[in-house]
């Protein structure tokens, strides 16, 4: 069973999430917040296993909000709700730690999947959508060269030589399929490397390591056509 914290300022939309999740026997409604300093006061009492934050709330926002959740140490895991697919919004939220984002109108099981999926620490948004949407907003990343930060950082000096070579393809928006075929590697050994990668820098999921990817230059954005 998936605890779930809702956190939207509309009364309506709360509604709506909580008679979908309601209504699924793998998931339970552990409260309800309609701001940002609700939501972390409620995660730190709850601790659900995910939290549907909204981003656009009065008061302290849904940004603002997972960064202090995510930064608590807590168990909880922030799916962001958004309007846009790709906007500065849902890019800010997933630097600030959330474990990936869903449209507002998504198809209910949609939603219900992206719940499952974070709260067994999967990231929702597939890699290469991570990838699209870093490339749209990449004038909010650091501007340095290529690998100009990576050398000395000690997450990547941890590293091995293939486990490097995974990370990179990780912020290129590889998919596991991918990696094995340019790699020449077999999916479940991909697998087993990016957990490892995963660990040794401390990503909580996939998205995490992208955005690390990028800032410290091992991953660029793609040219404009």
């Amino acid at each position: 069973m998936t605890t779930v914290l809702i956190v939207d300022d509309q009364p309506l939309q709360r509604f709506g999430f909580r008679m979908l999740l309601e209504s699924s026997p793998e998931t339970v409604v552990a409260g309800e917040a309609a701001h940002g300093g609700e939501a972390v006061r409620q995660a730190a009492e709850l601790r659900p296993d995910v939290i549907l934050m909204d981003v656009r709330m009065p008061g302290m926002d849904g940004i603002e909000a997972t960064r202090r959740i995510v930064s608590s140490g807590g168990r909880s895991r922030v799916l962001v709700l958004t309007t846009f697919d790709v906007d500065e919004y849902a890019h800010a939220a997933l630097r600030a730690g959330a474990s990936g984002f869903l449209l507002k109108d998504a198809h209910p099981e949609e939603l219900l999947a992206g719940i499952r999926a974070v709260a067994a620490g999967d990231a929702v948004i597939a890699p290469a959508l991570t990838r699209r949407l870093l490339d749209a907003y990449a004038h909010h990343l650091p501007q340095a060269a290529p690998g100009a930060g990576a050398e000395g950082d000690p997450r990547v000096r941890s590293l091995t030589e293939r486990e490097h070579e995974i990370l990179v393809a990780i912020g290129r928006g590889w998919t596991n399929g991918e990696i094995a075929e340019r790699l020449v590697l077999s999916e479940s050994t991909v697998k087993t490397y990016v957990g490892r990668v995963l660990a040794k820098v401390g990503a909580r999921d996939r998205i995490q390591a992208v955005i690390l990817a990028y800032d410290l230059g091992l991953a660029r954005p793609n040219p404009p056509d």
